[in-house]
């Protein structure tokens, strides 16, 4: 009569070719897989991807060098002011992209739930002890040390999505209604700053994963019905957001005032032509362009590099956002799938956002351009993304295991029971 296997081990088809036991198979399979070393044998996907984040990152620290070298030399006295800091910054961000590949997806998930209340706590502190610039409060400092906490939470968002909405068919209706109830509490709380743009992105990027998840259309209607009232009635009590899209809809109409913004943005976009001024030539960014470094910074790189760059940089963005949804698509679980696509709509999406405001294809919004606006706590938050979105590949390949846990026993075998493999 056949022996039953122990609840803690899983039956595994005997290959013809491979004459180990399911019991070998099951404890090589269990021991944790770190990051592999060996660059030929990552997929495709995840050294493209790496290579794309590189150039993009070096491409970023080139633009903003141009962008804010005149505003640097004449406000810090140094030209390389705002570069200098960006570096190191990127030195940071790079070494939490490392981390972002060398953690398991499972660990990264289960920190997300924390991550995501702390932020939301430090969120609430930004509106009594937060820094207050252009009447908006959505700064801690700490020092030397500004610290943006809607912009780092955005990562642990989207981890937190995937593991709500990939699991919504088997969660009851407490945990649903917790992290809703989390997740609407946390865009209040960025609304209150107040910060619509990255309210209206963080929703929209949830609302993208839930609908890649497959829940109901109806509910999503319902939801984005609500959303979009909800960003209305911040434009009508907020008067500066009300004269941003007002000065939107014609920024010709007072383009010394409501619309210059605006209107100076278009003025280098259109005076980049189709090849560009050169680099380093831009005449606006002589302090015509305001916040040149960090909101606007796609108009400086218009005006330097024209239609053709402009074109090209569109091109990567699609190219990136291609091979994102590509490993999307070769995820094995649901919630890799949706981390896989909400980094991806994270840092793609953002990049639209921030090249539809400077090119007046929608009203102004405080939303950086990743990897190349200056800002330590942007680079931070883009990069990490990237980290899990090429750890989602990785994983796609088999490469992370569960670890065994059981005990091993003193001659560095495991122990005879060890975990189901997922």
């Amino acid at each position: 009569m056949r022996q039953s296997l122990p609840a803690t081990m899983t039956r595994r088809p005997r290959s013809p070719a491979n004459s180990r036991s399911s019991d070998q198979l099951t404890v090589a399979e269990a021991n944790p897989a770190p990051l592999p070393l060996a660059w030929a044998d990552w997929p495709a996907e995840a050294r493209l991807l790496l290579v794309m984040v590189g150039i993009w990152c070096l491409a970023g620290l080139l633009i903003l060098g141009s962008a804010s070298w005149w505003v640097a030399a004449r406000e810090n006295g140094d030209p390389a002011f705002y570069l200098k800091r960006q570096a190191i910054w990127l030195i940071a961000s790079w070494g939490l992209l490392w981390l972002g590949m060398r953690t398991s997806l499972r660990r990264w998930l289960r920190m997300a739930g924390p991550a995501v209340l702390i932020g939301g706590v430090l969120i609430a502190a930004t509106l009594v002890a937060g820094s207050t610039v252009n009447g908006a409060s959505r700064w801690l400092v700490l020092g030397p040390i500004q610290i943006q906490p809607s912009e780092l939470v955005k990562p642990f968002v989207v981890l937190q999505g995937a593991s709500l909405f990939a699991h919504w068919k088997r969660i009851g209706l407490d945990q649903k209604m917790l992290w809703l109830g989390t997740f609407a509490a946390l865009l209040l709380l960025i609304l209150k700053q107040p910060n619509l743009s990255t309210a209206a992105l963080t929703g929209l990027l949830l609302w993208f994963m839930a609908l890649a998840a497959g829940l109901p259309l109806l509910s999503l209607l319902g939801t984005a019905a609500a959303g979009g009232a909800l960003g209305t009635a911040s434009i009508m009590v907020n008067e500066y957001q009300r004269l941003r899209v007002v000065s939107f809809l014609n920024p010709w109409r007072d383009a010394q005032g409501d619309g210059y913004q605006l209107v100076q943005s278009l003025l280098a976009i259109g005076s980049g032509g189709v090849l560009g001024e050169g680099f380093g030539l831009s005449t606006q960014k002589l302090q015509y362009l305001p916040i040149q470094s960090t909101d606007f910074i796609f108009a400086v790189f218009a005006e330097e590099f024209g239609y053709v760059g402009s074109l090209v940089l569109l091109l990567f963005l699609v190219l990136f956002g291609f091979v994102g949804l590509r490993v999307a698509l070769g995820c094995r679980s649901n919630q890799q799938r949706l981390v896989a696509i909400g980094a991806t709509t994270l840092l793609v999406g953002q990049s639209i956002l921030n090249i539809a405001v400077a090119s007046g294809s929608m009203p102004t919004t405080g939303l950086p351009l990743p990897m190349i606006s200056y800002g330590g706590n942007s680079l931070l938050a883009s990069l990490l993304t990237a980290g899990l979105l090429i750890r989602c590949s990785l994983e796609s390949r088999g490469w992370e295991r569960r670890p065994l846990r059981g005990r091993r026993d003193r001659g560095g075998g495991a122990s005879p029971n060890p975990a189901p493999i997922g």
